[in-house]
């Protein structure tokens, strides 16, 4: 006897989302940027209103976009997380109608033992790893120094050509997980006053020895291992917005 086993075809609505989706992470739909009407995309899909509109409901549950009664839908960041320093700054600036740019400063290999990673995790202290140091810019105004961290075996082929200096693709997180693979459920943060040493206030513009603050955050897989490392050195404040749900970052 032969059994005829047929793979289900997704939803109409569910391939609509996915489309969708794959169209906002390439960037078509930028980040701030209003999302055609439901009768544009229903005609585009050749599907009805309300199957586009089940399609969208799912894009603001997820927290990609939202929904503004009278002037439709907007693109609010193409990077989830759960944690606050886990928030995209690119898509938080470009939301803003803000220009951020990022200058590669370096890509270095640290071997155990070598000075610039005495306080990384634990697990990370006796592993080879890659340091990318960026400089993030906005409005020609430099705001942070981020050196990120991670083993060889993720990094360890990082190019200058991985990390753009312009539009939303210069995310770290969406460059760790698009171009690297990386995987990560949670994190923890730090945020701690420091005083800015000579490099950082040359990069800054700000005399050496000036109050600055450090957020340090550390990325777990499901086994709590720690994925990579950032270590951003940033003027200004970080501010949070509690909610419900838990906290968010708000970027001045």
């Amino acid at each position: 006897m032969t059994t005829d086993t047929k793979t289900k075809e997704p939803a109409k609505y569910e391939h609509a989302y996915r489309t969708i989706l794959d169209r906002l992470k390439a960037g078509i739909y930028p980040v701030g940027g209003r999302m055609p009407t439901e009768s544009e995309l229903a005609e585009q899909f050749n599907v009805s209103r309300v199957t586009i509109r089940r399609a969208l409901e799912l894009l603001v549950m997820d927290g990609y976009v939202e929904s503004r009664q009278g002037s439709g839908y907007r693109v609010l960041t193409l990077s989830l997380s759960s944690d606050t320093c886990m928030t995209s700054f690119t898509d938080a600036m470009l939301r803003a109608g803000r220009l951020p740019v990022s200058r590669l400063l370096s890509i270095d290999r640290l071997e155990p033992g070598d000075a610039g990673r005495e306080e990384l995790p634990d697990d990370m202290k006796d592993i080879p790893i890659i340091r990318v140091r960026r400089l993030r810019i906005v409005d020609d105004e430099p705001k942070m120094l981020v050196a990120t961290y991670a083993g060889v075996p993720y990094l360890g082929d990082a190019r200058p050509e991985d990390f753009p200096e312009t539009g939303p693709n210069q995310s770290m997180l969406r460059i760790l997980s698009n171009r690297f693979g990386l995987e990560w459920g949670a994190a923890c943060e730090d945020v701690t006053p420091v005083l800015a040493g000579d490099e950082i206030a040359r990069l800054f513009g700000v005399d050496p020895g000036t109050p600055i603050l450090l957020q340090s955050c550390s990325a777990f897989d499901e086994n709590g291992k720690t994925v990579f490392h950032e270590d951003v050195y940033r003027t200004g404040r970080v501010s949070f917005t509690l909610g419900r749900d838990g906290r968010s970052a708000r970027f001045p």
